[in-house]
C-alpha cells in the first residue's frame, strides 16, 4: 500500500488556486498518512510566460504549520520544495535550502533553453524527435551542474507534452542520454521518482515510462518516489493502485519516503 504522496501543489505555486488545506483534506480521505506538499521553485523562470514559478517559502512554513497543528493525528505533513533546474542558479537554489530545513527535495526540468515544452513554439523550434532528446541533453548538463537533491522529478516529463500523439512515442535516439542521466542519479544516491500525474495523458502511465523504470532497476537502482503531482484535490494519490501494480511486476516492492532529507524504505 503506498501510504505517501510526496509530490503535490497548492495555491502558493503559481499553477494552483486550491488552498492548502483542501488538499489536505482530499489526502486524509483518500488515506494518505503522509503528504509532502513541494512547491514550484523555478528561479529565473522566463517573464514572457503567464506564471513566475516561485513562492514565499516563510508563507508556506506559515501555512504548513497552521495546517500540521490542524489537522495533527489525522496526517502527517513533510516539508517539500520542487526545484526547477537550469543553468546558473545553484547559488539561489543553495541559499533557499540552507535558510530553511527541508524534508524532500525534488530536481526537476521544466525549460529547455528558457522555453517551455507546455507550448507549440518548443516543438516548433526542434521539430519531435529535436525536441525530445535535446530536452534529455539539458536535463543531463543540469544535474551535471547542480544536485543538491533527493529525487529526479518526471525524468521524461517533455512527453506529456508532444503534440499530435496519441500512442507510444519512440525515444531510442536518446537511449544513450537516458542511461547517463540513470547512472548519475544512481551514482548520488538520488531517487528516481515515479509521478503518476502521466496517467492523465495519452501516455496513460507514469512518467517516468514503465520502460524506464525497468532500466533504472536494471542499472542498480534501488530508490523510488512516488507523488502525484496534483494541483488540484482530486488528484491526490491519482493512480496510485495502478502504479503500485506496476512497480510490483518490474520487481519494485519498496519505495522511499524522505524526511529531512533521509529515506525511510516502505513495503509496497
Amino acid at each position: 500500500m503506498i501510504i505517501s504522496d510526496c509530490h503535490n501543489h497548492t495555491g502558493i505555486s503559481s499553477d494552483s488556486d486550491t488552498p492548502m488545506s483542501d488538499m489536505i483534506r482530499s489526502a486524509i480521505k483518500k488515506n494518505i498518512q503522509i503528504m509532502c506538499i513541494t512547491e514550484h521553485m523555478d528561479f529565473d523562470f522566463p517573464k514572457n510566460y503567464e506564471y513566475d514559478f516561485v513562492f514565499d517559502p516563510c508563507e508556506y512554513f506559515r501555512q504548513l504549520e497552521a495546517n500540521s497543528q490542524k489537522f495533527a493525528g489525522d496526517i502527517k505533513l513533510l516539508k517539500g520544495v520542487e526545484l526547477g533546474l537550469k543553468e546558473n542558479i545553484a547559488c539561489k537554489c543553495n541559499t533557499l535550502l540552507n535558510d530553511y530545513k527541508w524534508d524532500f527535495i525534488i530536481g526537476s526540468i521544466h525549460l529547455v533553453d528558457d522555453i517551455d515544452p507546455y507550448y507549440d513554439e518548443y516543438w516548433k523550434l526542434y521539430g519531435l524527435d529535436g525536441a525530445i532528446k535535446r530536452y534529455f541533453e539539458t536535463m543531463y548538463n543540469n544535474i551535471n551542474e547542480y544536485h543538491d537533491f533527493d529525487a529526479l522529478g518526471h525524468l521524461d516529463y517533455v512527453l506529456r507534452y508532444a503534440p499530435g500523439i496519441t500512442k507510444d512515442i519512440d525515444i531510442s535516439h536518446s537511449y544513450e542520454l537516458i542511461d547517463e542521466i540513470l547512472k548519475f542519479i544512481i551514482k548520488k544516491d538520488i531517487a528516481l521518482e515515479v509521478n503518476t500525474s502521466g496517467y492523465k495523458t495519452f501516455l496513460h502511465n507514469p512518467n517516468p515510462s514503465p520502460a524506464i523504470i525497468k532500466r533504472y532497476r536494471e542499472l542498480g537502482g534501488k530508490l523510488i518516489t512516488i507523488g502525484s503531482d496534483a494541483h488540484s484535490p482530486e488528484y491526490i494519490g491519482f493512480h496510485f493502485e495502478d502504479v503500485k501494480k506496476l512497480l510490483n511486476s518490474l520487481g519494485i516492492h519498496e519505495y522511499a519516503i524522505f524526511e529531512n532529507r533521509k529515506p525511510d524504505l516502505r513495503e509496497l
